[in-house]
């Protein structure tokens, strides 16, 4: 599933700008980073972290989950700049 959510980013990140560099880690399952305007399933430093299970990446990839529900819910947590994890919503919609 994290395979098929890459190549999502990768493409929407074709079209749009996101500065920065963001990596979900859902645990066990993998990380996806967003740098340098790519995407790819290889761990590294970033300037953001969003801890997130792969479940609720889905939904919140699908806008069944909306950010700051999660973020409330504990069902999602950032850390580092959250600048870099505000301009997510630019590249998700």
């Amino acid at each position: 599933m994290l395979a098929e959510i890459t190549e999502k980013m990768a493409d929407a990140l074709k079209t749009r700008n996101f500065d920065g560099s963001l990596k979900f880690d859902c645990g066990d399952a993998g990380v996806i980073v967003l740098a340098e305007g790519t995407a790819s399933q290889e761990d590294r430093d970033t300037d953001c972290t969003v801890a997130i299970s792969e479940a609720n990446l889905v939904k919140l990839l699908a806008g069944d989950l909306k950010p700051t529900t999660a973020l409330m819910l504990g069902k999602l947590k950032v850390s580092g700049d959250m600048g870099t994890a505000m301009k997510l919503g630019q590249l998700l919609s």
